[in-house]
């Protein structure tokens, strides 16, 4: 399984999964990150992993970003392009979750039309102000706090049915 680069020890995988789902994909997502070095992207970095770990690594920082500070703050911390310029809507119904495919389309549907102004470069008071100004996310962001414990139980399910398309699983514990 050379195809998608990333190993990872059959030892960290039962060990994050008895810890839960959250520990169960944060395995992959350390593999992932190790991979891309670091939370930097560019060009040249993207073909290290799959498909199906670039829609991984997206709802990681989806909903790290979200959870934390929504929409306004993960397109300023500049996630909107690897979120809304990638087929992550898509991977998310192809793994069965429809309902939260279409808040993603419905979001970039905002965020295209006002991305010059989600992107530019503020200050700290502008960039509160974008709360004000951006309330049309304020539901998507209440739709996805109140689903996220579900719809990150299902991409685990989804990791777990499809291994090998996440990472090689290693017998050995030095992977």
């Amino acid at each position: 399984m050379e195809k998608n680069g990333i190993v990872i020890s059959d030892s960290a995988l039962r060990e994050g999964a008895e810890k839960g789902m959250d520990a169960f994909l944060q395995v992959f997502i350390d593999a992932y990150l190790k991979v891309m070095e670091g939370e930097g992207f560019d060009a040249e970095k993207m073909h290290r992993l799959n498909g199906w770990q670039h829609a991984l690594l997206s709802y990681h920082f989806f909903r790290q970003e979200v959870l934390e500070g929504g929409f306004v703050q993960l397109i300023q911390n500049g996630f909107g392009p690897y979120i809304y310029d990638n087929p992550f809507a898509k991977a998310m119904r192809l793994m069965g979750l429809k309902e939260f495919a279409k808040m993603i389309y419905a979001t970039k549907e905002i965020y295209d039309e006002h991305r010059a102004d989600l992107e530019k470069d503020c200050t700290e008071e502008e960039f509160m102000a974008m709360y004000e100004q951006y309330e049309a996310f304020d539901d998507f962001e209440d739709e996805f706090i109140s689903e996220e414990e579900e719809i990150t139980e299902q991409i685990a399910r989804y990791v777990d049915g499809h291994i090998g398309d996440f990472a090689e699983i290693s017998q050995n514990d030095g992977e």
